[in-house]
């Protein structure tokens, strides 16, 4: 399983600076890094709108995404656009539809000493149901056979066998 780990800010935002960062972040030569990213983006964009299940847990798969058995993906899901290799889907989760995962916080230079600006891990257990519209946020694991409300935001972790909800998202009920 990949760590959390700190990443540079975001600094000046010309092609040529964030082409050189974003491959020095992964230790790749920038074209091959620049191929990549075009790769994953137009992969993205396919499994965003696939009316077909196997083919959008396909896509993802492609991306870099780790993804089990008997896994549901709905449509319009974004699963991180930089980092798709720091989500973990195990088998028989169901994400609904809309929702957002994102594994990355990366700030502006202005917040430098002020927030973090990192990659971390989410990870989705056996048997979890993400209801539509919601965000899941970096470093978060989701347990066993929980459930997330629909436009719910997770934050930190669920325990397993549970329903969450709310914004940060909440425990409100055990589960068998």
């Amino acid at each position: 399983m990949l760590r959390p780990k700190k990443i540079p800010f975001y600094g000046n935002p010309s092609f040529k600076n964030s082409l050189k960062t974003s491959s020095k972040i992964r230790n790749i030569n920038p074209i091959h890094f620049l191929v990549k990213k075009m790769i994953n983006h137009l992969l993205l964009a396919l499994a965003f709108s696939c009316p077909v299940n196997s083919w959008r847990i396909a896509f993802h798969r492609w991306r870099g995404v780790n993804i089990g058995k008997n896994v549901f993906i709905g449509m319009h899901i974004i699963l991180d656009r930089a980092y798709p290799e720091y989500i973990t889907i195990e088998d028989n989760v169901m994400l609904s539809g809309g929702n957002h995962l994102l594994c990355h916080s990366r700030a502006p230079k202005y917040f430098k000493g002020k927030l973090l600006s990192y990659v971390a891990p989410i990870h989705l257990s056996k048997f979890t149901w993400i209801g539509i519209n919601t965000i899941i946020l970096p470093n978060v694991t989701i347990g066993e056979g929980s459930v997330i409300t629909a436009g719910s935001v997770v934050t930190e972790n669920i325990p397993g066998h549970c329903i969450a909800r709310g914004n940060p998202a909440t425990v409100i009920q055990k589960i068998g």
